[in-house]
């Protein structure tokens, strides 16, 4: 086998009691393996979008569509309120951006202390506006909702950006419904107005990627869920991740640091892989493969070697956050995978 890899990422959530418990223990076991480092998304943002339905559910533009709660969430659904324009919706804060520069602070004080590698920067994951409208608010009110959100989520990008120093930013895109859009396994994620799947995809991406300012990293996880710990659906195969890697490599006009495509447990074969041989992305973009399971170290270094067979050059992570029904010690047992799998950088 080649050598093990010497970059670890992670992808947004961890499930530890604080942000102060993630960056102790993640930048101390992990060190220059990491070149970002993220907050843990705790309290409500451990559920990922959840914590985004009160903020909707609160919002005068917004009524409730008692009809039809969702089958996943028990939420009852949004849709555009009685009596209001189209054009009047509109959203305020979505609390992104006062939750990143909070954590900010922890992560100074943190790589002040040694706990964390000088050089790493503070990354802070966000769901594509898709994600969110599309999960609590589908409909035919979807397009104007989304477009409203768009907006306020951009202006969180700003607000991001505006208030922690640029050289210490990563922000990441994390992109779901598009990939299980793309992936084409569960029809019902595509909103009937999407009449041309790649085109719209594409389109977002680069309104929201390249809303990103020019010198902060740019990064994208590519997701099929995590709901109750499992994905939406598995993928086949690397083909359609490769696929929609390509796309927006193509569409988006920044940089993108890095990609992260996630790996199921039970594929170490070649039938998996092989489709990475399609990717192509620019010079200067790390691939990521989420192969790193709860399986222990010896079943994700046979994951690596069958990647290594058609990408020579990755790092490894989870294949999406480690909350959701993970405890501390599962937790902290993943962190170490992360370590016996990889190699400290020269």
């Amino acid at each position: 086998m080649a050598e093990l890899p010497d970059s670890v990422h992670l992808v947004g959530s961890i499930a530890l009691d604080s942000v102060k418990e993630v960056f102790h223990l993640c930048g101390t076991t992990l060190g220059k393996r990491l070149k970002r480092i993220p907050d843990g998304e705790p309290g409500g943002r451990r559920l990922w979008i959840s914590w985004q339905y009160p903020l909707l559910r609160a919002s005068p533009y917004l009524g409730v569509n008692t009809q039809n709660p969702s089958v996943a969430t028990g939420f009852h659904l949004l849709k555009i309120a009685d009596g209001v324009r189209p054009e009047d919706v509109r959203f305020s804060e979505l609390g992104y951006a006062r939750e990143a520069r909070a954590s900010y602070l922890d992560f100074v004080v943190a790589r002040d202390k040694g706990d964390i590698a000088k050089g790493t920067r503070f990354q802070v994951a966000l769901p594509t506006p898709l994600a969110v409208v599309g999960a609590f608010c589908p409909g035919p009110d979807l397009p104007v909702i989304e477009r409203a959100y768009e907006a306020a989520m951009i202006r969180e990008v700003a607000a991001i950006a505006d208030g922690i120093p640029h050289r210490d930013l990563c922000i990441q895109w994390d992109v779901c419904n598009e990939m299980v859009m793309y992936d084409g396994q569960l029809p019902l994620f595509t909103p009937p107005h999407f009449k041309d799947v790649s085109a719209e995809i594409a389109a977002r991406m680069k309104r929201i990627g390249d809303a990103v300012p020019a010198d902060v990293e740019l990064g994208i996880h590519l997701c099929y869920g995590d709901w109750e710990a499992k994905h939406f659906v598995e993928p086949k195969d690397m083909a359609k991740m490769v696929g929609l890697a390509n796309l927006i490599a193509g569409a988006i006009s920044h940089p993108l640091a890095y990609i992260h495509m996630p790996v199921p447990i039970a594929r170490d074969d070649d039938a998996f892989f092989a489709p990475l041989r399609d990717l192509k992305l620019k010079p200067g973009t790390e691939l990521i493969l989420g192969l790193v399971h709860a399986d222990g170290a010896d079943a994700t270094k046979k994951r690596i070697a069958a990647a290594q067979k058609y990408a020579t050059n990755f790092g490894i992570g989870t294949e999406c956050g480690i909350a959701r029904q993970r405890t501390p010690e599962l937790v902290k047992s993943l962190i170490q995978v992360h370590a016996d799998a990889s190699r400290v950088p020269a």
